[in-house]
């Protein structure tokens, strides 16, 4: 019985970590976007779809473990998220392959762009100073990665803390 409390505990901490873990990398790719200024490609806006499903799965693991459910529930749970974590790094790896040009990217890559003004008068202006985004130009890179290749270690490593939680029990 006191083994199963500290799995249970164990599984509690792994799913706030990976949940909020979700919920920073998103955050942070919002912020980039509407604080920043940096519109979002489609391969870009595709890449949060995971963290999108994979959050509220994460609270539901939270809540599950916070209220001692049969511990296959979180870990089912956890499985989950750590598989859509998967499939974003998937993501993430064409979309910075395709920025590298080690492939082609989408034949399409049409977003709606926020940042362009619907004002007649300003729209002049802003085709002038905003570029529409690029599926295979990266926006911007720090130590020498664009976001796609940030998002595939975020992904990777919340997949690895969703699997190791799921693991726990």
């Amino acid at each position: 019985m006191i083994e199963a409390s500290v799995a249970q505990r164990q599984q509690l901490v792994f799913a706030l970590l990976v949940t909020l873990g979700m919920a920073a990398t998103v955050g942070g790719a919002l912020g980039f976007e509407h604080i920043g200024g940096y519109i979002p490609c489609a391969l870009c806006l595709l890449q949060r779809d995971p963290y999108y499903y994979g959050i509220p799965l994460g609270l539901l693991a939270v809540v599950a473990a916070f209220l001692k459910l049969p511990a296959w529930i979180t870990r089912t749970l956890l499985v989950l998220v750590g598989l859509l974590m998967l499939v974003g790094a998937g993501i993430g790896v064409y979309h910075a392959g395709a920025e590298w040009h080690f492939w082609e990217g989408p034949s399409t890559c049409a977003t709606t762009a926020q940042g362009i003004s619907s004002d007649v008068g300003d729209l002049l202006g802003d085709l002038d100073a905003k570029h529409a985004p690029s599926c295979t130009e990266a926006a911007l890179r720090v130590l020498g990665l664009s976001f796609a290749g940030w998002n595939v270690i975020a992904s990777l490593i919340l997949a690895a803390i969703a699997l190791r939680g799921a693991a726990k029990a």
